[in-house]
C-alpha cells in the first residue's frame, strides 16, 4: 500500500511524464498535467502538430500513444496481441518502412491517400491545365555563334530533325522552342559535343515552358481592318507622325475585344505591316508606354520605314542598351528612352549619351534634350570595284615555273606510299611544325585523331617546353615523321599557290588545298590543308626546304563537293616541262633515283635521261615491259 510520500517520491522520479505536477487540477493526479508530447510551438494549451504520416493512415497521433483513460503511458504497441514490442517507437507516428509497406505505395505514384498526381513533361501534356507544354532550349554564350552556323551544326549531330521556333538572343545566350519532348530531349543529349573555332564546347539545356506568347494566332482580317482605322486616327499626316502610345488600351479596339499588345510577334507584325503598306514614308512614330522589353520585331523597321527620324520608346521594359543594337540601322535624329529600366545602368548622363551616340551617331536630340552636334565626316563614297579573284598568286613568272615543278615533283613522292625519298628536298637543318583545327562548318565529321597528338597550337600549348619538343629538326626526323602520317592522296586541280616572299636567297610561299586519306579507318576522308614552304635556291632552279609548316582540317561541306572532281591539268597546259613516251616508260624508282642524282632539277635530269638513252646506258629493268 502506497503512502502519500511513497507517491510523491515516485512522481519525482518518474520519467514518463514532464513538467512540475498540479495537484489543483482536476482529475486523478498530477498525470493530468501536459506533457512534453502536447507542447505545441503555442504553449500548453495548443494543439499537437504531427509531424509525419498521412491522415487516415490509421496509426496513432503522439497524444493518443501518450494519454490512456487513467494517464498511465502504454509501453507496448495497441496491435501487439501477445504484450510483447514488435516495432520500434515512433513518437511523431511515421509508418515505419520495414513493416509497413504504405509509406512506399504513396511516395511511388501507386495511388496513395493524399498524394496528388502530378503531370508528367514527356509527351507534350501539361499537366491538368490541358496546356500542350513546350521546351525552351538555352545555349549559354550563344550570342558568338552565327545563327546558321550553330543550327547546322545541331542538325548535323542531332539524330531527329527539328526546326527552331522564334530564335533569339537574349544576354549572352541564344535560344529557341521545341515543341516535343523526343526532339528536345535529343538535342540535349548532344550539348557539349559540339566544338567551337575556339575549342570550346557548345552546351545546350533544356526547360520545359508553357506554350510562348508568339503562338497566339494572327488577328484576323476583320480585326485587323478596326486596328487600321484606329491607326488611321492617330496619324498626322501634316507630320507625317504615327501616335501608337498605350495602344492596347485604345477605346476602339476595346469595344470590339480586339487585344493589341505590341511585346508580342504578332501584334507588331500586324502594326509594321500596316505601317509598310499605307504610310511608307513615316517620319516619327510614338511606341511608348506599350510594355515593350525587346525590340527584335520592330528590326524590320530598318528596311520598310526607312525616311523614320524620331522614334519614341519611352515608358516601357527595356532592360539594356543592347536592345537598341537591333535597330541601330535606322538614321534616327530624335530618340525618347526615359522611363526604361536601360537608363538607371549609367553612372551619369554623358556615359548615357555616349552609349546611344554609338548606335545612332546622326542623333541630335536625347528624351526631349538637345545634344552637341556630332562629329561625322558624310562623305559618299562610291565603292570601289574589286578585281576578279584569282586562284594563285605569283610575283614573277620567273618563279612560276620552278614554283610549280618542284610541287609536282613533292606531291607525286609524297602520295607514292614511300616518302624517304623526299629527304633530298629538305635542308639537312630544316624545321617542321604540324597544327590543326575542326572547321565550323562541319563539326561532325570524322575525327582528326591521327593529327591530334603532334598538332603545334601555339593558341592551346603554353608550355615552351612542349612547343620546342613538338618540333621536328633536321631532315632526318622531319621526313621520319612525314612516313608516320596517313597515307593521302592530293587533288592537284585544288592547288592555290600563293608567294608571299621572294628574293635571290629567299623564297616562301603557301599552298593551299583538299586530299584524301587512302588508308586505316578514315580513308576516303577528305581533309584541307594550308602548308607554307620557305625554300632556298639549291642550284639551278632547284629549291631546298628550311621550314615547312602544316596546317590540317576537316574540309567543309562545299569543299567535299568539289573535291576530285575537275580533271588535273594536262602536261600540254602545264608551266611544267613535257615528259617524252620514253620517259614516261621509266619506272618510278629509276625516276626518283635520276631526279635525286641531279639535285631534284627536273630540266636537267630530263636531258641526262636523253643522252644516258641514247648510248644505251640506261638498263632494261628500268623500263616497263
Amino acid at each position: 500500500m502506497s503512502t502519500a510520500d511513497d507517491s510523491r517520491y515516485y512522481n519525482d522520479h518518474d520519467d514518463r511524464v514532464g513538467g512540475q505536477t498540479f495537484r489543483n487540477r482536476k482529475g486523478r493526479g498530477p498525470f493530468r498535467a501536459h506533457m512534453y508530447s502536447d507542447q505545441g510551438p503555442g504553449g500548453p494549451g495548443t494543439r499537437p502538430r504531427h509531424r509525419g504520416g498521412q491522415k487516415g493512415s490509421g496509426g496513432p497521433g503522439p497524444r493518443a500513444r501518450f494519454d490512456d483513460e487513467d494517464g498511465d503511458v502504454a509501453m507496448t504497441d495497441s496491435n501487439s496481441q501477445d504484450g510483447s514490442s514488435q516495432h520500434r517507437f515512433n513518437p511523431y507516428g511515421r509508418p515505419n518502412r520495414r513493416g509497413d509497406d504504405r509509406f512506399d505505395r504513396g511516395c511511388r505514384g501507386g495511388g496513395g491517400g493524399g498524394h496528388r498526381g502530378r503531370g508528367n513533361n514527356r509527351g507534350g501534356d501539361g499537366g491538368g491545365d490541358g496546356r500542350k507544354t513546350w521546351f525552351k532550349m538555352f545555349v549559354p554564350y550563344g550570342k558568338k555563334y552565327d545563327k546558321d552556323w550553330l543550327i547546322t551544326a545541331l542538325r548535323n549531330i542531332c539524330p531527329m530533325p527539328f526546326t527552331p521556333l522564334h530564335y533569339q538572343v537574349e544576354g549572352n545566350r541564344a535560344q529557341f522552342y521545341i515543341d516535343d519532348y523526343s526532339t528536345a530531349n535529343a538535342l540535349l543529349k548532344v550539348s557539349r559535343k559540339i566544338t567551337d573555332k575556339e575549342g570550346y564546347k557548345v552546351t545546350v539545356l533544356m526547360n520545359p515552358c508553357p506554350p510562348p506568347s508568339f503562338l497566339q494566332s494572327e488577328l484576323k482580317p476583320a480585326d485587323l481592318e478596326h486596328l487600321k482605322q484606329c491607326m488611321a486616327k492617330r496619324f498626322d499626316g501634316s507630320q507625317q507622325a504615327l501616335d501608337l502610345n498605350n495602344i492596347r488600351i485604345d477605346p476602339d479596339l476595346v469595344s470590339q475585344n480586339i487585344d493589341v499588345t505590341l511585346n508580342r510577334k504578332n501584334s507588331m507584325h500586324a502594326v509594321i505591316k500596316i505601317i509598310e503598306e499605307n504610310i511608307p514614308e513615316l517620319v516619327c512614330l510614338n511606341i511608348s508606354n506599350n510594355k515593350l522589353f525587346r525590340l527584335d520585331d520592330l528590326s524590320e523597321l530598318v528596311n520598310k520605314v526607312p525616311n523614320l527620324k524620331t522614334l519614341n520608346l519611352s515608358h516601357n521594359e527595356l532592360k539594356t542598351e543592347r536592345e537598341l543594337d537591333r535597330i541601330k540601322g535606322l538614321k534616327l535624329v530624335e530618340l525618347w528612352l526615359e522611363k526604361n529600366p536601360l537608363c538607371d545602368h549609367f553612372k551619369d548622363q554623358a556615359s548615357y549619351i555616349s552609349t546611344v551616340r554609338e548606335r545612332f551617331p546622326r542623333l541630335l536630340k536625347l528624351d526631349g534634350q538637345d545634344l552637341p552636334p556630332p562629329i561625322v565626316f558624310d562623305v559618299e563614297v562610291t565603292p570601289a570595284a574589286l578585281p576578279p579573284c584569282k586562284p594563285s598568286y605569283f610575283c614573277s613568272e620567273e618563279i612560276k615555273t620552278p614554283i610549280l615543278a618542284f610541287l609536282q615533283q613533292y606531291y607525286s613522292v609524297y602520295d607514292s606510299g614511300d616518302r624517304q625519298p623526299l629527304l633530298d628536298a629538305y635542308h639537312d637543318g630544316a624545321t617542321f611544325s604540324l597544327s590543326m583545327a575542326i572547321t565550323m562548318q562541319n563539326p561532325s565529321r570524322c575525327s582528326l585523331g591521327d593529327y591530334h597528338k603532334d598538332t603545334r597550337n601555339l593558341k592551346k600549348l603554353k608550355d615552351p617546353t612542349t612547343r620546342f619538343r613538338l618540333l621536328k629538326h633536321t631532315r632526318l626526323n622531319v621526313v621520319a615523321f612525314l612516313n608516320e602520317l596517313p597515307k593521302t592522296h592530293h587533288d592537284t586541280a585544288s592547288l592555290n599557290v600563293d608567294v608571299n616572299t621572294f628574293t635571290n636567297t629567299l623564297l616562301s610561299f603557301t599552298v593551299t588545298g583538299v586530299f584524301k586519306e587512302v588508308e586505316g579507318k578514315s580513308r576516303d576522308s577528305v581533309r584541307a590543308f594550308s602548308r607554307v614552304f620557305i625554300t632556298v635556291p639549291a642550284g639551278g632552279t632547284s629549291l631546298c626546304i628550311v621550314n615547312d609548316e602544316l596546317f590540317v582540317r576537316n574540309a567543309t561541306t562545299e569543299e567535299i563537293r568539289r573535291a576530285f572532281v575537275a580533271p588535273a591539268p594536262t602536261p600540254s597546259s602545264s608551266p611544267v616541262p613535257t615528259l617524252s613516251a620514253p620517259q614516261q616508260e621509266m619506272l618510278s624508282a629509276f625516276s626518283l633515283k635520276c631526279l635525286q642524282d641531279n639535285e631534284w632539277d627536273f630540266n636537267r635530269a630530263g636531258q641526262v635521261y636523253t643522252d644516258l638513252k641514247a648510248h644505251g646506258k640506261i638498263p632494261d629493268v628500268a623500263f616497263i615491259k
